[in-house]
């Protein structure tokens, strides 16, 4: 009994001692030093509106994907509606959702005969991206300009004001906040 004690109490003591620095410790540091260095996305970068009444409301966050669907709104990426987002690229399944996902976009702007960005018929790995590519929101600028009645000019300079640049300068590409260019359109109304 005392070799068994002798082998176990150090593998106790370091589980103990692992799961409190891993579990409680180190959490807590990064969850502080989040909150106090990146306040906004450390809290989910909500979004409040001033509604009709007054009153302010949250209206959903920067950093998650909603989907709008309306012709007169700037739409994001496919949701994965449950489907897997790994389809190998050359696989039957996942032409058969591009293909639907194309025949969407027709029948939303049946006007609209240019070729439709590859971020708007494929689904992301998240399924919730809160971006899209500055082709894909110029690809829509007619049909919203159409449906809300006002110019193209405005609603490109909308989509310019929500359009974030490279990482660090050079990495990556800019993207276009769907939701923040939908509640500047519809402040447009007010």
């Amino acid at each position: 009994m005392k070799r068994f004690m002798q082998i176990w109490k150090p593998a106790v003591v370091g589980f103990l001692l692992l799961t409190l620095m891993c579990g409680v410790v180190y959490p807590g540091i990064v969850t502080i030093f989040a909150s106090a260095a990146f306040h906004d996305k450390a809290n989910g970068s909500i979004i409040e509106e001033k509604r009709a009444d007054g009153t302010t409301g949250k209206v959903g966050s920067a950093e998650i994907g909603q989907t709008f669907t309306k012709p007169e709104y700037l739409i994001g990426r496919a949701a994965s509606d449950g489907v897997a987002t790994n389809l190998n690229p050359t696989s039957e399944e996942q032409k058969q959702l591009v293909e639907k996902r194309i025949a969407w976009w027709h029948k939303l702007d049946p006007t609209n005969n240019r070729v439709i960005p590859m971020d708007l018929v494929t689904a992301s790995a998240s399924g919730v991206d809160p971006d899209i590519s500055e082709a894909a929101a110029a690809y829509q600028v007619d049909r919203i300009s159409r449906e809300r009645g006002i110019s193209t000019k405005q609603v490109k300079e909308i989509i310019a004001e929500h359009t974030s640049d490279r990482l660090l300068g050079f990495w990556g590409e800019p993207t276009v906040n769907v939701l923040q260019v939908n509640l500047a359109l519809d402040r447009l109304k007010m």
